[in-house]
């Protein structure tokens, strides 16, 4: 049977580029970063070389560059890191946020927090003049995420932090100073520019295991004069801000896969763009009663959020996936809930549409083919949950 792959959202294969960059980390150039033995002095090389060329690719310094154990990670580190500075204060986000961000936030509400939750608009994008509007003198954090893992959508971040900068100039803050700016950037890596000094974010949290990099290895941005606690305690790695010995075979395979992802962005993008939009026109012309969730103009090139009528997106996922197309109905890191997707009620989704919900993401792999065939067995696929 043939095997469409359709889920690139939740994860990738690895680049045999990065596989080959990370090899001699596993059991050659073994060491660890912090000891002093020649073995141990070329781990170190190798991460601070990585941290050196990730930094180039975000127009960063390397000093602004700490690595994670993955993209939550670096979320949680960004989030109670600026907490922890700040035992009390005000958080605005969106509803839509990646639910790393919005159980962290959940937990610092518990701790007396106080938060804004900003309106999305039908097709998922946020006003930047809303999130202005909404700072206040005790605001701490805004949380923002470039683009979203279950619609796609594309919000305004280099907006958002131009007018996060003029409120501090109004407002005779120095740029060290809160309200700090947050963007989750893990889904936007490979096809959207990773510029921090565009974006004018002050964190932006990355993942290995979204861009053909290896699982478990992610980095955050922090700009430089940001005050920040550290979350996790130890040794003192990573600026002091992540011990533990640091992931050598991880940071590299990072490293390796942000640049190809930087590399290939443009002809990446038109390449999957092209064919999201035969699939969209194929989506419309053979199920004309199914909804497109998110924007269409300022959306992701490899996201397609589809929603069918009085059908149950999760049946409909388990069916692909036994004639061989594997998708989803959302976000892989909640998937297992039967609760409706929080990012299609943010964006007032009509409820016979909420859980009929699938998500096909496009990636290196996909070809025309396997969208003929993924609309072929979605067909069959509905013609089936129709009769039940």
């Amino acid at each position: 049977m043939k095997q469409v792959y359709l889920d690139y959202a939740a994860a990738t294969p690895l680049d045999p580029r990065v596989k080959e960059a990370m090899a001699p980390y596993w059991d050659k150039e073994f060491g660890n970063p912090s000891s002093l033995h020649p073995l141990g002095l070329r781990a170190k090389d190798a991460v601070e070389d990585s941290r050196r060329r990730i930094a180039e690719i975000l127009g960063a310094r390397p000093e602004e560059i700490v690595f994670t154990g993955g993209g939550t990670e670096a979320v949680n580190l960004a989030i109670f890191g600026v907490a922890a500075r700040n035992p009390s204060g005000h958080v605005i986000t969106t509803p839509i946020e990646h639910h790393a961000v919005l159980e962290s936030l959940r937990a610092l509400e518990r701790r007396g927090f106080s938060m804004t939750f900003v309106s999305v608009d039908q097709d998922g994008l946020v006003n930047s003049d809303e999130i202005a509007r909404s700072i206040r003198e005790e605001t701490v954090l805004i949380s923002v995420m470039y683009a979203n893992n279950e619609i796609g959508t594309i919000e305004p971040i280099a907006e958002i932090g131009a007018r996060v900068k003029k409120w501090k100039k109004e407002h005779g803050r120095a740029l060290s100073d809160p309200p700090y700016f947050f963007t989750d950037a893990c889904q936007a890596a490979g096809y959207l520019s990773l510029d921090a000094g565009k974006l004018g974010a002050d964190f932006l949290a990355y993942s290995g295991s979204k861009i053909y990099g290896p699982k478990g290895a992610g980095a955050l941005f922090i700009r430089k004069g940001i005050p920040l606690e550290p979350v996790i305690y130890g040794g003192g790695q990573e600026h002091g801000l992540r011990s533990g010995t640091e992931n050598v075979p991880g940071v590299v395979g990072l490293c390796r896969a942000l640049e190809i992802a930087d590399e290939e962005r443009e002809k990446e993008s038109a390449r999957a763009r092209t064919l999201r939009d035969y699939f969209l026109i194929e989506f419309k012309t053979k199920f004309p009663e199914a909804r497109i969730n998110g924007s269409i103009e300022a959306r992701l090139p490899n996201n397609i959020s589809v929603s069918f009528l009085d059908i149950e997106g999760d049946a409909c996922v388990m069916y692909l996936g036994e004639k061989g197309v594997f998708a989803s109905t959302g976000s892989a890191c909640s998937s297992v809930s039967l609760e409706p997707s929080h990012v299609l009620e943010a964006i007032r989704c009509p409820n016979e549409f909420l859980h009929g919900s699938v998500r096909f993401t496009l990636g290196r792999r996909t070809e025309k083919g396997d969208i003929d065939y993924a609309v072929e067995k979605i067909s069959e696929v509905l013609q089936i949950l129709k009769k039940k």
